[in-house]
């Protein structure tokens, strides 16, 4: 049997023709750009999260640089982070000339250490970025500057009856093609409580304009396009549903597995990815593949020991770079068979 990481042709045609239907419309009207489609989707995402506001990106990664654009962050500031996460998070950050500052995970959740978090304030922190890695909420710190949320992966998930995103001042979504939510091509979003602040990420997205030709700020072109909205709407009402199976599959893996670390779950998880735990993880991994298993790595490198971070003389930060030596995520989708999740658990169980 052969297992991938992600399988979404049964998604697809699960909804093919809603699927084909919503992209005729977009074909038919000949709007590309910031459209009706576009509205429709900032108004059912909003509602969804919980949030006043929702604003259409073009990705993941610029709903970021957006974020901290809106909040004045630049040359001279510092953002803290987490070591643990995918490059955008301290990339972003670098880009706008801050320093990110990084802060140690918790082992168990894989999420940055709320305390610690406090403890790395200072007179030059603008923000923190609080990342909810894998499908799980970061607790997040009681701080007195704005905090961002990468929810990049964790759009559903909550913390009591709050759901990602609406933890803190402005909420990131990513709506890549593995994500729990993913469109067909790059986008993203952010969502918000805060009117004003709503305003300018909308103008940021514009190349810093209202208005054709009237530029008040310098912005960029972080516009979501017509398309990927309406393939997110037909896919939005069936989140919850798609959440729920993930879930049960995390469950049958939580009582199946043996022999690896198990993610905590602290919070409302939504896997997004199951990462598991090995001190003999790459010989996990080639057992798995030649059992026909496929699984990836999130992530081999804590971000403070890219290359391109080295300026940064951070570290050590010995659970983030635990977690870059021993994590693995296994295939995990909605429409995933009880078989093929059973051959995975028979095979990890199966290593000696």
């Amino acid at each position: 049997m052969r297992v991938p990481t992600l399988d979404l042709k049964a998604q697809y045609a699960a909804m093919r023709e809603p699927m084909r239907a919503a992209i005729d419309r977009v074909l038919e009207s000949q709007r590309f750009i910031l459209g009706p489609e576009v509205e429709a989707l900032e108004r059912e995402l909003a509602t969804y999260c919980g949030a006043r506001h929702a604003i259409g990106l073009s990705s993941g990664s610029d709903a970021l640089i957006v974020a901290l654009m809106a909040l004045d962050v630049g040359a001279g500031d510092e953002v803290v982070t987490t070591p643990y996460s995918f490059f955008a998070t301290a990339g972003a950050i670098a880009r706008l000339g801050a320093r990110p500052v990084f802060v140690d995970i918790e082992p168990g959740t894989f999420n940055m250490d709320a305390r610690a978090t406090a403890r790395a304030i200072t007179r030059k922190t603008k923000a923190v970025i609080v990342v909810h890695l894998f499908g799980q909420c970061a607790d997040v710190p009681e701080v007195d500057v704005p905090i961002i949320e990468d929810a990049a992966q964790s759009i559903s998930a909550r913390i009591g009856e709050r759901r990602a995103g609406t933890l803190g001042r402005v909420g990131c979504f990513s709506f890549f093609p593995s994500k729990n939510l993913g469109g067909y091509g790059d986008g993203g979003a952010v969502v918000t409580h805060d009117e004003a602040l709503a305003q300018k990420m909308r103008v940021l997205r514009t190349h810093g304009g209202k208005t054709k030709y009237l530029h008040e700020i310098i912005g960029g072109n972080f516009r979501l396009d017509e398309l990927q909205a309406a393939v997110l709407r037909v896919k939005l009402p069936h989140l919850d549903s798609w959440v729920a199976a993930r879930r049960a599959h995390a469950a049958a893996y939580r009582a199946g597995l043996r022999g690896v670390g198990l993610p905590e779950e602290k919070h409302f998880h939504v896997y997004n990815q199951f990462v598991v735990r090995s001190p003999k993880r790459d010989a996990l991994q080639q057992h798995l593949k030649a059992g026909g298993v496929d699984t990836a790595i999130y992530y081999p490198l804590a971000l403070h020991q890219q290359p391109c971070f080295a300026y940064l003389n951070a570290g050590p930060f010995p659970e983030a770079e635990r977690a870059a030596k021993e994590s693995l995520a296994l295939p995990l989708w909605p429409e995933m068979s009880a078989e093929q999740r059973n051959h995975v658990i028979g095979t990890i169980n199966s290593f000696a």
